[in-house]
């Protein structure tokens, strides 16, 4: 069975792993920079792309030492080259490039969104193509039809803000720190979810996709009027994200066809609302319902190495040592641009 080093640097998590084909994390270390961004109530991209410099040869050193292994065992070496941040990414690939050459592996060329999209097959052997798939992070929000690796069908996309940016804001109009989405979900379980009244944009529309900012600029005015405690706007927010993505999968659900399972991924599809949500969702249409373990829905080199071991599996080249970092990169590149911000996806 084939190892695969992966290699993420997309955002704010420095991380490597090693995977086989049958499914194992032979090692996986994740050094977070949460503190180092905690001051700025975000993602600042000049000091994320320096601290992936300075950890991530200690990391892959450190992963290859616990799982005793060596370059040499290797038989492929598996980096991020997109979306994301774009310093970052280019600290993973160059670095993944630079050990392709010296070890004589085949280097590959991973789309974040895709290591997200596959992710769920590492977790669980049964999952079967196709699938729906609801991929929610701190950059995207969409709604897949997934027919195989490489073949994404986009049926819905954000027009402003991804899900997980209007967790963070929203943490930070709360004061409660970042990352967000733990800390809102966190105060949303001490909360009344009916307390304050919040839009639910673009729920019912003929138009099929996302939109998070009006809700994001509500909350806002809610947390600034001072008649509302925190706890309530928390999850009077969370009700709110959660009855826009049942909406809008609804909407989709009427198009994709016949697949054999609802799936989440992202760094979103951690929060337990959430995810009882669609579990429900699924369970009224008799398709199971599959997310993978926290550790895979943040941001983690195990899911790059894993849709490296799928793309080798179903015999997609490797890439040449040339192959560029892409700051954008869709899923489904045959996908009809939308109006607003969402394009980007």
């Amino acid at each position: 069975m084939p190892i695969v080093l992966g290699i993420e640097s997309s955002c704010d998590e420095t991380a490597a792993a090693l995977v086989d084909g049958e499914r194992r994390i032979l090692a996986q270390v994740i050094a977070s920079q949460e503190a180092e961004h905690a001051p700025y109530g975000g993602v600042v991209p000049e000091i994320a792309a320096r601290a992936h410099a300075e950890r991530l040869v200690p990391l892959i050193d450190k992963v290859l030492q616990e799982a005793g292994k060596s370059l040499d065992d290797c038989d492929a070496i598996a980096a991020t080259a997109g979306p994301g941040l774009i310093g970052g990414v280019m600290v993973g690939l160059v670095s993944a490039k630079a050990l392709a050459m010296a070890s004589d592996k085949p280097l590959l060329a991973i789309n974040h969104l895709e290591g997200h999209a596959l992710s769920p097959r590492l977790a669980d052997a049964s999952l079967q193509f196709p699938y729906a798939l609801l991929l929610v992070s701190g950059g995207h929000c969409q709604i897949l039809r997934v027919d195989g690796v490489g073949q994404y069908k986009r049926l819905a996309t954000t027009i402003d803000d991804a899900l997980g940016e209007a967790f963070d804001k929203t943490s930070k109009i709360l004061g409660l720190g970042y990352p967000g989405g733990p800390a809102v979900e966190k105060l949303a379980s001490q909360g009344d979810a009916s307390a304050v009244l919040l839009p639910r944009p673009l729920v019912g529309s003929s138009e099929p996709h996302f939109s998070f900012a009006g809700l994001k600029s509500a909350v806002l005015r809610a947390q600034e009027s001072g008649e509302h405690a925190a706890a309530d706007i928390a999850a009077s927010f969370q009700q709110a994200a959660v009855d826009c993505i049942l909406d809008r999968l609804r909407f989709a659900f009427a198009d994709i066809g016949p697949v054999n399972a609802l799936v989440v991924a992202g760094g979103v599809a951690a929060n337990k609302a959430i995810r009882s949500a669609l579990e429900a969702f699924a369970a009224d249409r008799d398709l199971p319902f599959t997310a993978p373990p926290q550790i895979l829905c943040t941001d983690n080199a195990a899911m790059i190495a894993w849709a490296g071991i799928e793309r080798l599996a179903v015999g997609i080249a490797p890439d040449p040592l040339d192959v560029s970092a892409r700051p954008r990169w869709p899923l489904d590149p045959d996908a009809q641009p939308v109006r607003g911000a969402g394009v980007k996806a």
